[in-house]
Formats: C-alpha cells, sequence, structure tokens
C-alpha cells in the first residue's frame, strides 16, 4: 500500500546502521527482494532501500569512530511528528535526553535522536518532502515496532506525553503482560506498537525498540536468512490470534523481526 503521510507519533521510517554496508545491502535486498539505491554523502556510504519504486528504509555504513567505540550493527525506529522543536521540548520535560539534532536533511524533512528515561534509543523525523517510508501494510515492509524494556510504568507515562499514544493490555499474552500502543483515537483501534517487560533472562541486553516487518511466510524466511549467512534467534513461533513470527541476525548482528499476520493491526 503507498503511503504519502504519517500522523504524529506513527512509526514512519527505519533505519540500518551496520559494520559492513555492502554485506549489508546483498544480504536484505536477497533476503526481501528490496532493490539498493546508493547515494552520496560527504560523511560516507547511504543507501535506500526499495520496493515498488518507493522508499521503505535505508542503510547506511557506521563511522569508524562509532565502531571504535563499540556502537553494534541496529535497526533504528523514527516516529513522525508534526513539530520537531515542540517535540524536543515534550521528550526533554518528560524525561528523555536528546542526543543528536535537530538536523535539516537537505529538503527531505528534519530529524533528532533521543534516549527515553531507561535509555532506549528512538529517533523522530518532521517530513517535508520526504514523509517516511513510502508503502506499509504488505509483505516485507514494516508493520511493528515493540519496545523491550525494565520499568514498562515510567513508559507509559513517558510516551504517551511525547506522542499523545493511548494503551491498553493485550488479551493475546497469557503469560506476561504485554501492552500495544494506538494512535491518538476516538475508536482507539489504529495500533502501531507494543511493549514488553524484559525479564532476568535477557541479561544485559540493553532496553530497545525492534522492528517487525510483515512477510508471507515467516518460516521460509527465516530459513533463507541463515542461509544467507544470518542467524535465527528466536525460530518460527505461532502467537495466537496475531501471527507467526522470528526473531533474527543479519550477517552483522543487527536483530530486526519477521511476521507472518493472521489478524490486522
Amino acid at each position: 500500500m503507498k503511503i504519502t503521510a504519517y500522523r504524529h507519533g506513527e512509526p514512519c521510517w527505519v533505519e540500518l546502521g551496520t559494520q559492513d554496508w555492502n554485506s549489508a545491502k546483498h544480504f536484505y535486498c536477497r533476503l526481501f527482494g528490496w532493490q539498493a539505491e546508493d547515494i552520496p554523502m560527504p560523511e560516507g556510504a547511504y543507501t535506500m532501500l526499495k520496493q515498488a519504486h518507493e522508499d521503505i528504509g535505508a542503510i547506511y555504513q557506521l563511522p569508524t569512530e562509532l565502531q571504535q567505540q563499540g556502537v553494534p550493527s541496529h535497526w533504528a525506529v523514527y516516529f513522525a511528528v508534526e513539530d520537531i522543536n515542540h517535540c524536543i521540548e515534550a521528550i526533554s520535560s518528560a524525561g528523555g535526553q536528546l542526543l543528536m539534532g535537530p538536523h535539516e536533511v537537505g529538503c527531505a524533512g528534519k530529524m533528532a535522536l533521543f534516549t527515553d528515561p531507561e535509555g532506549a534509543h528512538f529517533s523522530v523525523w518532521q517530513g517535508v518532502e520526504h514523509p517516511g517510508a513510502g508503502r506499509k501494510w504488505e509483505a516485507n515492509t514494516l508493520c511493528w515496532v515493540e519496545l523491550a524494556c525494565r520499568q514498562p510504568e515510567e513508559a507509559k507515562i513517558f510516551y504517551p506525553k511525547v506522542f499523545n499514544w493511548q494503551m491498553r493490555r493485550s488479551e493475546n499474552a497469557v503469560d506476561f503482560e504485554y501492552t500495544e500502543w494506538f494512535l491518538n483515537s476516538d475508536s482507539c483501534d489504529e495500533g502501531i506498537g507494543g511493549m514488553l517487560q524484559m525479564t532476568e533472562q535477557w541479561g544485559d541486553v540493553p532496553p530497545h525498540w525492534m522492528i517487525y516487518f510483515s512477510v508471507d511466510d515467516c518460516d521460509l524466511m527465516a530459513c533463507r536468512a541463515a542461509e544467507l549467512g544470518g542467524k535465527v534467534c528466536v525460530p518460527p513461533t505461532d502467537i495466537p490470534n496475531v501471527g507467526r513470527f522470528a526473531v533474527l541476525n543479519d550477517p552483522q548482528g543487527a536483530v530486526f523481526s519477521i511476521i507472518r499476520l493472521t489478524m490486522a493491526l
């Protein structure tokens, strides 16, 4: 489905910072069937990922200094905002921290990078000529974002203040609490993401946002990822009334999830 605009608080873009730009392009284009369009930039390599001639995400080479600091390959999520300066004030007053920006990205828009009160990274995007991903709600595009954290009660206060999200406890989670995020809506039915609490089993994994790509066949895609040099961290698993998902690592270690949905989000 072609997308031309995003509402405040809606996930609108994903971006992979990687230690091996060329290898990452090969992996994801083979896995998802995406096309890659390299864009010359003064600070390094940047690639637009495309599906049906529309931008759906990007890959860039992590700068050497970040790699030396131990920054791993990772996917990042951007949330659309109406006014980036107002958003910076809202995030700061709610306990978040501005790490970078705001920066103008040519005529495309403005971005800024933050951490929430517990340290999970996320970015915001005020689109001008480029609203964000040009396709959603179809196979091989972003369909869900999920916050894994240790202090969910703090997140329940922070994110609604910043993005005006609504929330409710999921009825599909039986053995643990799962919170669903919704765009501010009278019908409260426009789900855009979720949140789960990290347990001791997570070890020292920091709080983070996980991205999910919709796929037509979860098992097939998990096998394909492994054949291409990736790793299956969580094998294909059914979520009652939702779908079948898997958690994967790309060859550089970046974590992402795939899901074959059986219900509309």
